[in-house]
């Protein structure tokens, strides 16, 4: 693998804070258009639509959010078809949203920070959480869906983005169940070639329970079981091989009396504890599946195993290996605290530990953890081919700071060879900013009939000089460019995505 040159005009540092900052602007317009503006072409065989979800809105009527992590979700869609692309956002329309705007005013406190006006007065004891739907988006079942993992999902016209409303599944999620956002789509559910989606909700205390729940690509419930762990869980991602479901149990705990009274959020409450260990949750699936290994009976049920201390909000892959289950996670020193009054846009990125990608290998014999550095550069948002997700796998993709070593904002794409050092990278410095990146295979099938790497990377970008953002298609084999189609406007830092074969023009 080969690497690609940067962009040599980058000097000391990549990035100016002011640039970077503009990313972090409202998109209050819905746009509807074909992209015309494009350089390069795209591949004919790029059939299909890419779903973004992100918060759209940072203030309500100038009164501004304090977090983006409390800003209302939007969606975007970008549909191709025959080497063109069309380009859709809508805000998902949930009760809060609907009733925020016809007030003019925030009405709900925020996860992250976000307070009503008028002091703790206002806020004391006011424990709703408004249904922001911005962390992701799935076609699943013949259901586009928007995700938040504190509540319901919201479900979704594919073709318009037109809000249906809050989806409780078929039955399976009551009012006010938590469903996380980060599903995994299992390439060989049951060992008969079927896909399901395997995702958890928690609900935490003293004792934290996880529920598990997997679904068949009707959409159908096939299995739902549920595992209580000692303490407060806050898990964002996990990770799941043929046998397994895994999650890491970060060193945190939750005192909700300053929530309570109104002078603090839900996360400005979270305390990280450095020197307690994080726990590493390994679930046996109940699979439907008839093949049976030895990692499963020697793990019948559920085992907490630990290893030193760190925070994980995401994680690349995981997959069995021997007595081993193997997971490569994105993990940070701690967890850089929600501050009162703080401004997220003054981040000083130089102060704070960056997020590298580590394997960590559990041994279910011995019950040890042993932990590998496979990439020391700032990055976040890894993403694998769809069918290594759970199993043995070469290639990782994540968004990353330009410079090898410290903390920065994320400029380039990286792609990781687990296997050895080669790296490949494609910089959108100085002036540009990315999101997480989104593998697309060449071969839209379940099992991959080509190389791990055949295929095109999807990621979108703000382009500070432009004050535009772009999507660019990437080669996923170098990271070559092939294309890149500049929107009219800019889109505000995303969090996550999906890819679908299905074109939604």
């Amino acid at each position: 693998m080969t690497s690609i040159e940067l962009n040599p005009s980058v000097l000391e540092k990549s990035y100016r804070q002011e640039d970077w900052q503009r990313g972090y602007r409202s998109l209050a317009q819905e746009f509807d258009y074909w992209i015309d503006d494009i350089d390069g072409e795209i591949p004919a065989e790029l059939q299909g639509t890419l779903f973004r979800n992100g918060p759209g809105l940072l203030e309500v009527n100038g009164e501004r959010i304090h977090h983006p992590f409390d800003g209302d979700g939007m969606i975007c869609a970008i549909a191709f078809q025959n080497g063109r692309a069309h380009f859709r956002n809508r805000f998902v329309k949930t009760a809060g949203y609907l009733a925020e705007q016809e007030a003019g005013k925030i009405l709900y406190r925020g996860v992250f920070g976000t307070n009503k006006s008028g002091g703790w007065l206002a806020n004391l004891l006011d424990v709703r959480l408004k249904n922001i739907a911005n962390t992701n988006i799935l076609y699943w079942g013949g259901k586009l869906r928007a995700l938040w993992e504190a509540a319901e999902p919201h479900a979704l016209d594919p073709r318009t983005l037109d809000t249906l409303g809050l989806d409780n599944l078929e039955g399976v999620l009551k009012p006010g169940d938590a469903f996380a956002a980060h599903p995994r789509i299992d390439p060989d559910c049951a060992h008969d070639g079927d896909a399901c989606l395997v995702n958890f909700s928690i609900k935490p205390g003293l004792s934290s329970t996880i529920t598990l729940y997997e679904f068949g690509t009707n959409g159908k419930l096939l299995r739902k079981y549920a595992h209580a762990t000692p303490g407060f869980a806050f898990i964002h991602d996990f990770a799941i091989t043929p046998h397994y479901c895994i999650l890491f149990q970060n060193p945190v705990t939750f005192n909700p009396l300053n929530f309570l009274a109104g002078v603090r959020s839900a996360a400005e409450c979270i305390q990280f504890h450095p020197n307690k260990p994080t726990k590493i949750v390994v679930i046996p699936r109940k699979n439907s599946g008839s093949q049976e290994t030895a990692q499963q009976i020697a793990l019948p049920t559920s085992r907490t195993f630990e290893t030193l201390s760190g925070f994980v909000f995401h994680h690349a892959n995981a997959f069995e290996q021997g007595d081993e289950v193997v997971i490569d996670s994105v993990c940070y020193e701690d967890l850089p605290a929600v501050e009162p009054g703080g401004d997220f846009r003054q981040t000083n990125f130089d102060a704070i530990a960056p997020g590298q990608l580590w394997r960590f290998q559990v041994n279910l014999q011995t019950g040890t953890v042993d932990r590998q550095l496979l990439e020391g550069r700032c990055c976040e948002f890894p993403v694998v081919h769809p069918a290594k997700v759970g199993r043995s796998y070469r290639y990782a993709y994540l968004a990353a700071g330009y410079a090898p070593t410290g903390n920065a904002p994320l400029q380039t794409v990286v792609k990781v060879d687990t296997q050895s050092s080669n790296r490949a990278l494609w910089s959108a410095a100085p002036w540009g900013y990315v999101g997480e990146p989104i593998f697309v295979p060449r071969n839209q099938s379940n099992q991959p009939t080509n190389a791990e790497d055949d295929g095109w990377v999807l990621v979108m970008t703000f382009d500070a000089s432009r004050d535009r953002s772009d999507l660019v298609i990437l080669d996923a084999h170098n990271l070559s460019e092939v294309a890149r189609l500049h929107l009219k406007h800019h889109v505000p830092y995303g969090l996550h995505g999906s890819f679908t074969s299905e074109c939604f023009m």
